[in-house]
């Protein structure tokens, strides 16, 4: 099985350019062959136990009136309307009343990289974003041994 690496964001990453001082950023990658979309469509697929965790979120998050399936959008992964598509890269996310997001799946044909993007607006992102980060690495981590496994 392929070892999930932390790695930086990719220098051709279109993330780059949301990156800003203070902002939260984290980039895992494994060894894969899968081309962005299929990467990224096999990272939304969730397992139980971290669909779980979506649902507590839900319940927890409701009364802060934050969103839970993203914003209408006519492509999207999972909740997330994808933003940009290249052939080496899709981005998706929202900006939420608390922090934009964007998730990156970059892939060069033998690695897939899973980057993560946060600009906290306030307190509340903040300390949102101290709260789950411990479940957003086991996720993400889940997601390209997931990835390895399919390509």
């Amino acid at each position: 099985m392929s070892k999930v690496r932390t790695i930086s964001l990719p220098d051709e990453s279109c993330l780059h350019a949301r990156v800003a001082e203070g902002d939260f950023i984290d980039c895992y990658a494994v060894a894969s062959s899968l081309t962005p979309r299929k990467a990224a469509e096999t990272i939304v697929d969730f397992p139980g136990w971290a669909r779980f965790l979506l649902v507590i979120r839900r319940i927890v998050v409701a009364p802060f009136g934050l969103s839970n399936d993203g914003p209408d959008a006519p492509d999207k992964l999972g909740p997330f309307p994808v933003e940009t598509e290249t052939d080496e890269e899709v981005i998706a996310g929202f900006n939420d009343r608390h922090l934009d997001f964007r998730v990156s799946v970059f892939a060069t044909g033998e690695q897939v990289s899973l980057a993560t993007w946060v600009h906290p607006h306030n307190l509340g992102g903040r300390l949102y974003l101290r709260t789950i980060l411990p479940f957003h690495i086991a996720i993400a981590r889940n997601a390209l041994l997931r990835v390895a496994k399919v390509g």
